[in-house]
């Protein structure tokens, strides 16, 4: 379903979004500021029933661009409801996922269309570079871009350009949809990890382009931390479970660091030497977090903070793990 008959639509760009008053403004001014022709372009807003300025700041920008910029809702909320929503709305030949909470560079759409002419790839992606607000948010940012906080997430770690299991966001030909399918409906995270995966398994080819930037806000408070990386945990594991094999060993390298902090002490009743090899962890870990903290922090008041938010990052990780995977039990 297109949004206007009266010119050629080669790229539909679909946002989900939902209370994104703080950062909506910035994510579409650098959408509208793209050197891709405007008039080639049409933005879906998909909004999940926001209750703050969300759609009041997009209406406003409708007036001013009523040819490029739509909004539909989405009343079941999700991110994958939300894309999926998008895609039967659009009309493009290149559809491009980009989320609210980030900015893009100004060739962030036309090197992504290029990169997949040329690559031939179902899916392409380029380097989240990752920023934070505030003394707290700061410094989480450089947690998320370090591969102690996130392992191998080359995405995240500036890895260099190829083909790859998963990409931020993503840019698709409109025929990945229809023959890989779309989005996994079920999964309140990790669809595009899901989907990712479907397209690897099916002899699809991600390719990431390390030219192509964008710019991701983190979270900036530590209450917003660990409810994200609590559910991030949580929802690994049970996408695990409804989608085997779309996730990788690292999002589970949290689940067995926090099984290790409590099977440890209770083996040590009974194998005294499990005692030396808890503490040879704990040791190996939070030396490796102050190295870390050491190596990131730009002023030395910082260090106790990066070396705070190492642990609690990854155990409210874990344990979302942990909870996820009891729960997984059950779930059906």
């Amino acid at each position: 379903m297109g949004i206007h008959k009266d010119r050629e639509i080669i790229v539909s760009v679909i946002i989900p979004i939902r209370n994104e008053e703080k950062y909506i403004e910035k994510c579409i001014n650098s959408v509208l500021n793209q050197d891709y022709p405007l008039e080639n372009i049409e933005v879906i807003f998909v909004d999940g029933q926001s209750k703050d300025r969300t759609k009041e700041i997009i209406l406003s920008c409708i007036q001013q661009y009523p040819n490029i910029i739509r909004i539909v809702e989405n009343p079941n909320k999700t991110v994958p409801y939300a894309m999926n929503i998008g895609i039967r709305y659009s009309s493009g030949k290149y559809l491009i996922r980009l989320d609210a909470h980030s900015e893009y560079s100004n060739d962030y759409i036309s090197k992504c269309i290029t990169t997949i002419e040329k690559t031939g790839a179902d899916n392409v992606g380029g380097l989240a570079i990752t920023k934070g607000r505030g003394k707290i948010g700061k410094s989480f940012a450089k947690v998320l871009s370090s591969k102690f906080g996130v392992g191998n997430s080359g995405f995240r770690t500036n890895s260099p350009s190829g083909y790859v299991d998963t990409v931020p966001f993503g840019a698709f030909k409109r025929e990945t949809f229809e023959k890989y399918g779309f989005y996994d409906e079920r999964l309140i995270r990790n669809q595009d990890y899901e989907l990712n995966y479907r397209i690897r398994k099916n002899g699809g080819k991600i390719y990431l382009n390390s030219n192509i930037k964008l710019t991701y806000y983190c979270r900036e408070t530590l209450r917003a931390i660990l409810s994200q990386s609590y559910n991030n945990g949580k929802w690994n594991v049970l996408t695990a479970k409804l989608c085997p094999g779309s996730m990788s060993v690292r999002h589970f390298i949290p689940l067995i660091f926090m099984l290790s902090l409590l099977v440890f002490p209770i083996l040590m009743l009974f194998i005294p030497i499990m005692g030396w090899l808890f503490i040879l962890e704990l040791a190996l870990y939070f030396s490796l977090s102050l190295i870390f903290s050491l190596k990131l922090s730009s002023k030395a008041a910082s260090i106790p903070l990066l070396f705070f938010l190492f642990p609690v990052f990854h155990i409210s990780y874990g344990f979302g793990s942990l909870v996820g995977l009891i729960r997984g039990l059950h779930y059906a």
